[in-house]
């Protein structure tokens, strides 16, 4: 067994606590008169500037995602594994610079916190908004999981935490959700909002240092040679055992088509996502949602960069074994640090928890507002007020993350990448009820909810057909039909089927002059900006 890294263990310590006192001093900043609502605990006042934006919604989508599951997908599987998440976060906001602020116009018009209020008042509906809630919080989970997936990798590379028994194995996890979940219940979304400008700091100095490292001690010419060389032997030895092969650069013509969907499929899931909208909502205009929507491919080039050094060890030989002593590629990054960089690694450790803390935190406020707003106070307590909200949210945030703590125990974390896609899968069928009610209310709303049945339905089970076939557990060879062989990514299919069912029932139902649904929104909603009044809340439902 290797000895703990001492050096790197006391940075990554100092700045957790650093961090970790931000999370609580935030309860202070830009405060109102009281956290007591979900306008202030859930979405920071609503009052986030450009600035504060650019860092809380870059915070909240470079994940742990970004930093452990890509270049660990690049450097054991190949491009199309790994490199598909460069173009859909290219594709991502042009597609958000249309349809996020019409959302926020709405939301702000009439109060909405949550997706699914969007959903309840476009179509009258409390059915089809708490089915939004409901996928919003269960596919958040295993994004809130893979954050935690990402302190352990670092925390194991250090020398901690990585065998014996279970409570041994998984002690730093339970850590990091009490350090989480404090500051979270104490500070709500202001905390990840300030931790975000240390966060993206050490990201920045992480990413510089690693390129110059990679230009000068390695040289790009022998990184890309290297990579070649290493899986052009897999290849060999794989089509040898009758085994689809990896692409090293360039998807292969059968790969097109599962490389293309796998990036639009994901580019459509990022911001229908609770911790995505949750961010964008807490922007103080309309016109801080476009700018964001301009600004934020700058993390582009950071991903891309990142997604390199899976490459880079390959080419430097790193070899990331776990603690128990088997082969772990989530390791590989945090490895490739421990190997190279002397006590910089502690840096870019603490830099890799910080960047899992902050859209953990994010992700644990939005779908505890999800429960709060669309099944608490629709189903349990009509009459609560703001305050009991508030406090029914902190409450839930905790339970959302010991569910995210049980999606990483129980489920296989060798190739944690499949549980960002496994929540695409879920998330993407929310699409229609939310996007394109912003511009149609065409669609009925119980074609919706078949749709969204239909598509988590054949998502799911197919899922669950795809998974190892020894255990049965969603994880290790999630995604081996999407990504290399000529099907689409399995979330894009079911998105398709969802519609399809959407619209032939629409035609159907409405055929029959079955009750849409009140629309409680207003056309001009829809434009709103900063300054304009906010409406009634909406009325109670009953259907």
């Amino acid at each position: 067994m290797k000895g703990v890294n001492v050096t790197a263990l006391v940075i990554v310590i100092v700045l957790f606590l650093l961090v970790t006192v931000l999370g609580f001093v935030a309860s202070r900043w830009r405060r109102a008169t009281s956290l007591a609502s979900l306008d202030e605990w859930g979405l920071g006042g609503r009052g986030f500037g450009t600035f504060v934006t650019w860092f809380l919604i870059g915070g909240d989508l470079y994940t742990a995602y970004t930093f452990i599951a890509v270049p660990a997908a690049m450097y054991a599987l190949g491009a199309v594994s790994g490199w598909f998440a460069v173009p859909y976060t290219i594709i991502v906001y042009p597609i958000v610079f249309v349809f996020l602020p019409r959302m926020w116009s709405v939301s702000h018009r009439h109060g909405y916190v949550t997706p699914a209020d969007v959903a309840r008042g476009r179509y009258g509906s409390r059915v089809l908004a708490t089915a939004v809630a409901g996928t919003g919080i269960i596919a958040t989970m295993p994004y809130i999981a893979l954050q935690l997936v990402g302190i352990q990798a670092v925390l194991e590379v250090i020398g901690i935490g990585g065998s014996g028994n279970v409570l041994a194995r998984d002690l730093p996890l339970f850590i990091a959700f009490a350090v989480l979940a404090a500051y979270t219940y104490s500070s709500g979304l202001r905390a990840p909002a300030l931790i975000a400008f240390v966060k993206d700091f050490l990201i920045y100095l992480v990413i510089i240092v690693a390129t110059v490292w990679m230009a000068w001690k390695v040289g790009f010419g022998h990184i890309f040679d290297s990579t070649e060389s290493a899986f052009g032997a897999k290849n060999a030895a794989a089509k040898a055992a009758g085994k689809a092969a990896s692409s090293t650069f360039i998807p292969t013509a059968h790969q097109f088509l599962a490389y293309g969907t796998l990036a639009l499929g994901s580019a459509m899931a990022l911001f229908v996502y609770p911790h995505s909208i949750t961010g964008v909502l807490s922007a103080r205009s309309r016109k801080v949602v476009r700018r964001n929507a301009a600004l934020l491919p700058a993390y582009s080039l950071l991903l891309a960069l990142l997604a390199l050094l899976g490459y880079a060890a390959i080419a430097v030989g790193t070899k990331p074994i776990g603690l128990d002593g088997k082969p772990n590629p989530q390791l590989v990054v945090p490895q490739l640090f421990e190997d190279h960089f002397g006590w910089f690694a502690g840096v870019a450790f603490a830099a890799i928890a910080i960047g899992a803390l902050v859209p953990a935190a994010i992700m644990s406020i939005g779908a505890a507002n999800l429960f709060t707003r669309n099944i608490w106070k629709e189903y349990v307590e009509p009459t609560a007020d703001a305050a009991r909200e508030a406090q029914v949210s902190k409450l839930a945030s905790l339970v959302v993350k010991a569910g995210a703590l049980a999606f990483v125990l129980l489920l296989d974390r060798q190739n944690a990448i499949n549980f960002q896609l496994l929540g695409g899968i879920w998330i993407l069928q929310t699409f229609p009820a939310l996007v394109f009610g912003l511009y149609t209310r065409w669609f009925h709303r119980w074609a919706l909810l078949a749709g969204w049945a239909t598509g988590i339905t054949y998502g799911t089970v197919v899922a669950y057909g795809q998974s190892t076939a020894a255990t049965h557990h969603f994880g290790s060879s999630l995604a081996v039909a999407p990504m290399f062989s000529d099907k689409a990514y399995l979330a894009l299919t079911a998105f398709v089927l969802n519609v399809v069912v959407a619209v032939v029932l629409t035609v159907v139902f409405r055929a029959m002059k079955l009750p849409a649904g009140t629309d409680q929104t207003q056309p001009g909603d829809y434009h709103a900006d900063e300054g304009d009044p906010r409406v009634a809340p909406i009325p109670a439902l009953t259907a």
